[in-house]
């Protein structure tokens, strides 16, 4: 069974890409845990854009912002690698809410486990097929899953808003691991 139909079997949003790689399974799976989208400058520039919401917010309150992190890989909980196969990461919150609305989820279990009301749940996974002995297929999926109506209704103009650039995201960051997989071997 796919790691992330264990942690999240059933789901109301998904995205999936998928691109050949010409590398082993583990030196792709290396790349892939390697890989920070922070690194990519289109992610950054993604990001700060979905960010302005709070610090202008911020700002018309009268507040001085904060210095945090920018949203990035090490928001999400690594939930389970399997081998060279696959790994499976999570997030819960309010995503659609100008700072995401985040919730801290410790471990898989504690991914398993939250079910608070209003929120949703998302699984990102990435997959290592072998093809043959020097190519693999690597297919990354998204899955979101709204814990009630309410965070349903809320999500799904966001999921529609932000989709095409989570998947013009997760291509380039296909193409990436590619690259860095050539210079891992």
């Amino acid at each position: 069974m796919p790691l992330n139909n264990k942690y999240l079997p059933l789901f109301h949003f998904s995205e999936k890409h998928a691109l050949s790689i010409a590398a082993p399974q583990a030196v792709v799976m290396a790349a892939v845990q390697a890989y920070r989208p922070e690194n990519d400058k289109f992610f950054r520039a993604a990001i700060a854009l979905r960010e302005i919401p709070v610090r202008l917010f911020g700002k018309l309150r009268g507040r001085t912002m904060v210095s945090r992190p920018a949203f990035s890989l090490e928001n999400f909980t690594l939930l389970e690698r399997n081998d060279d196969h696959e790994i499976v990461f999570g997030l819960a919150g309010k995503f659609w809410q100008p700072d995401y609305g985040q919730v801290s989820v410790v471990d898989a279990k504690a991914f398993q486990l939250f079910n608070e009301p209003e929120t949703a749940k998302l699984v990102l996974s990435y997959y290592a097929e072998k093809l043959d002995d020097t190519h693999t297929r690597l297919t990354t999926e998204t899955r979101v899953f709204c814990l009630d109506n309410t965070a349903r209704r809320k999500f799904a103009p966001y999921w529609y808003l932000i989709r095409p650039v989570s998947g013009l995201i997760r291509r380039r960051m296909l193409h990436s691991v590619a690259q860095m997989t050539k210079k891992m071997q």
